[in-house]
This record gives structure tokens, sequence and C-alpha cells, in this order.
């Protein structure tokens, strides 16, 4: 067991003013006391915590885009998936393709939620949405994956499959159920060898102007998820960009759980990414429409970098303001939906710039209900209002400090690839039944696309991900009835 310095670690929070710490520290028994300074000692520097955690509580809110100016990002940088040539569609696949058959791409999925809002404390990955298969969202992404394998390995007539290393980021609850379950499926016909299993990193939870840090127990504190932004930290800490780099790993695509629609590994998206050179490339689809509460990948017409602008930070001119150039879109609807391509050699020169140093990733603020045990009263807290605030990281903070021609933006179509599970079945959108229509309506959509009959307009079959991954192959199905609930 690792021995600290007790007296150290109680000065260093002392001088932080986080003295009610340690109140009940002497009733402790002896792995009690070694469990929270284990804990306590995550923390290098509480003094200067307190102070950062402060500033971005008085910063918060007082920025929106009416302090600086945003614009679209220049036509160099982007390309949509609805106005490419079916040329350099196909070169860029192949580019993509051949980077996998060269074992150089790696995939990093976020997956450290749960399925709390959808009623289930599974981890969301695991969650059934009523699929005629059964299947999970973690089934639906590891055969995509195989497929891709599959499709490579047809393309250059390989003698095996090459293989796509899968590094899956888990939260603390979520990282054993998560684990097992996919030990339970035989990791959907993967090798467990290409599977690498790492947890997002947390940080302390604090009281509402951010001058102490919150008790959960009398031997621990309080903590949260760091956010999406802590990636960068994680895969540093958990030795997962030393292991790209030691496998020859040179392009990575990066996304989130809840997408059922995502192209895990999209060869055309690495092709786009690898043919224009960037460091950092991202998906968007096209914003709904004015009102919709989505970032948006813009251009920061003051600094020449890329960069997000959140919905909440959009001023109502410029979330209605209309493109010169076709008045039927709008100026600004480059929607974020967190999937990224990153070149590792990137990776490795800046993220270590990254997690030094709060210019990069600060940290937002989200005011919450917070369990807590109050050194005060000595008597564990429910609250029924907000009385705390956990701290997140966004992963986009990073793009500014990306050298403009280094980074791209590829629009694909919503419908295709873009349907996230966030919601329980009941809300306007996000819910296990749009994602299940979503993911049956496209597959629908190949079948009569290849010749398939599908007689009643409202019914949906499932196309497997090992039958096609994106819509190829399904030739099979010319002059074959299918009806609603049909899989294949």
């Amino acid at each position: 067991m690792t021995s600290f310095d007790s007296q150290e670690i109680t000065e260093n929070y002392k001088k932080a003013n986080q003295q009610h710490l340690f109140k009940y520290y002497d009733t402790l028994t002896p792995q009690q006391q070694q469990e929270f300074l284990t804990q306590l000692s995550k923390i290098n520097d509480p003094v200067k915590l307190i102070t950062t955690v402060k500033q971005a509580i008085e910063l918060s809110g007082q920025y929106n885009s009416n302090t600086r100016n945003f614009t679209q990002l220049p036509h160099e940088q982007t390309a949509s998936t609805s106005e490419l040539t079916s040329d350099l569609k196909q070169t860029w696949t192949n580019l993509g393709l051949k980077a996998i058959a060269n074992q150089q791409v790696g995939v990093i999925l976020m997956a450290g939620g749960q399925g709390t809002r959808l009623g289930s404390n599974a981890p969301k990955g695991c969650f059934d949405i009523k699929l005629p298969s059964g299947k999970s969202l973690f089934q639906i992404q590891a055969e995509k994956i195989r497929k891709i394998q599959q499709l490579t390995q047809a393309e250059f007539k390989l003698q095996n499959e090459p293989k796509l290393f899968w590094y899956i980021m888990t939260s603390e609850p979520t990282r054993k159920p998560t684990e097992e379950f996919f030990a339970s499926h035989n990791y959907f016909g993967l090798d467990p060898n290409q599977i690498m299993f790492f947890n997002q990193g947390t940080l302390p939870c604090f009281n509402l102007d951010g001058s102490q840090i919150l008790l959960e127990s009398k031997n621990k504190i309080t903590e949260s998820p760091d956010g999406n932004g802590g990636l960068y930290k994680s895969i540093h800490n958990n030795g997962v960009l030393d292991d790209l780099i030691e496998k020859g790993i040179k392009h990575i695509h990066m996304y989130g759980v809840d997408n059922i629609l995502v192209k895990a590994a999209d060869p055309l998206f690495i092709g786009f990414a690898i043919d224009k050179e960037f460091d950092l490339a991202t998906k968007v689809v096209r914003k709904r429409d004015a009102t919709e509460s989505v970032g948006l990948i813009v251009l920061d017409d003051d600094s020449k970098r890329p960069c997000v602008i959140e919905y909440s930070e959009i001023s109502s001119e410029l979330a209605n303001k209309k493109d010169e150039k076709d008045p039927n879109k709008l100026f600004l609807r480059a929607a974020n939906i967190v999937n990224h391509y990153y070149s590792v050699d990137f990776l490795k020169e800046k993220i270590p710039e990254w997690i030094d140093s709060t210019k990069y990733l600060p940290f937002h603020i989200a005011k919450k209900k917070i369990a807590n045990l109050n050194p005060k009263t000595d008597e564990f807290e429910k609250p029924t209002v907000p009385n705390g605030i956990k701290l997140e990281q966004f992963i986009f903070d990073v793009f500014p400090s990306v050298e403009l021609t280094k980074f791209g933006c590829l629009e694909v179509e919503r419908l295709d690839e873009f349907s996230p599970l966030k919601n329980a079945d009941g809300a306007k959108n996000d819910t296990p039944t749009t994602c299940r229509n979503h993911y049956m309506g496209l597959g629908s959509r190949w079948i009569r696309e290849n010749g398939g009959i599908i007689n009643d307009p409202n019914a949906l079959v499932e196309v497997s991900s090992l039958t096609s991954y994106a819509g190829e192959g399904l030739e099979f199905v010319k002059g074959k009835e299918f009806s609603h609930g049909d899989s294949i």
C-alpha cells in the first residue's frame, strides 16, 4: 500500500482553507485514512485549484457572441458529403481504408455515461433501444468495426483482417459493468486484445462560492466526472497515448457512445483528414433551425482560429443570420456532434501543453444539487435546490490551439450519421424511439435503394452493421419483399 506524508497533505489543504476536510480524520481506521489520503493526493496544488475555481465562477456567464467576431470557416477547411463528387468520395474512402489496412488507425470511444435519464443505472452503451435484434449501442459499434475490417481485407486482398484498436473511456461507476458486458458477449466477435478500457478523470465538487470542497463521507470528498475535455488528460495518464505511439497508430477517430448512427472508423472522414493534412478535424451536421440548442463550429475572426460557440452564448441576431450565398441556409450552421479526427503526432506534441494549463482547457461551472456530509452539523444532506458546483472541461476548448490551415470540418447528413440517445421516451428528441426509428429508417432506405421491396411506407427494417457498413453489399435484396420488424 502506498504511504503518504499525511502532515504535508494536511498542510497543503489547510493553506487552501480546506481544514474542514480533516474534522473526522482522527476517528478513521488506518485503512480509511490511507484511502482518504490517496484521494486527496491526486490534487497536487489545492491552493491553485481553489483560486482557479473562483476565477472560473467570476468569468461564468460573462462571455457572449457580442464581445467577439464569429464567422464561417474558410472554404478550404470545409467539405460537405452532400456536395462531393463520387470520385472524391472514393478517393478519400480509399485513403482511409489504406490507413486501416496498414493498421495506422485507432478508435477512441467516450463511454463514461450512465443511462440515468433513460431510467437505467447501466452504462449507456449497454442500453437496449428495442431493435428487432435486441442489439445494444456497444454491439452496433463493435460490429461496425468488424465490418470495416472485413471491407478493408477484401479491398486490399489481405491474408488476414487488419485490426482496428479500440480505446474505450469509461468512468469509475461504469468501468466494471462495461468490461463485464463485453466479456459476457464475447467482445461482440472482436479480439479482446484489440480493446483497451481506461477511466475518465474526476474533479472535486465545491460549495456555491467555490471556497470549500464538499465531503461525501468522513473519509471521502465528493467528485464528479471532469467532462469530455478530460479525455486528453485521461489518455495521457492511462498510457493510451504511449500505446498509440508504440503500435504505430497515426490517425484517431473519436466519438461518443450515444450516437447510434456513428460510422466508427469512418474511412471517408479519415481519408478527408489525411488528404488535407489536417491535425484535427471534426464532423458536423447542419443546424435544424436558428433555435436548435447545439454548439457551432466557427472561425473566431479576431484570432483567425477555429472554435466552438455554445448555443447559450450566441446572440439571436447571429443565430438567425442567413447565408448571403444561399438564403435557405443559416450563416452559422455547422452543429457540433463531438465526432473528431486527430493526428497522433499532433496529440503527442500538444497534450502535455493542453493539460498543463487552463488556458486551453478552462473549467466550466455547473450549479447542481450535491448530496454531502456537512461538517458543521455532522449531518448528511440531500438538497432540493442547487447547493454547489461541479466542474467540467470541454473537449473542443483546445480547437483555438490548432493552426487554421491544419483544422478541417466535414458536414455530413444528419439522417445518415447522427441520432444521439439522451432522453427517455416522451421527450421530443433523442429518445430510444427516435434512435430506433432513425437506425431502422436508414437501413430501410438502403434496402429500397438496392431494389428491395417494402410495400408499407411506414414499415421499418433493421440492417445489421455486419451486413452493411454504409449501404454497400446489399445487391442480394433486389426483388425481395420485407415487412416491418424484419432484420437482415
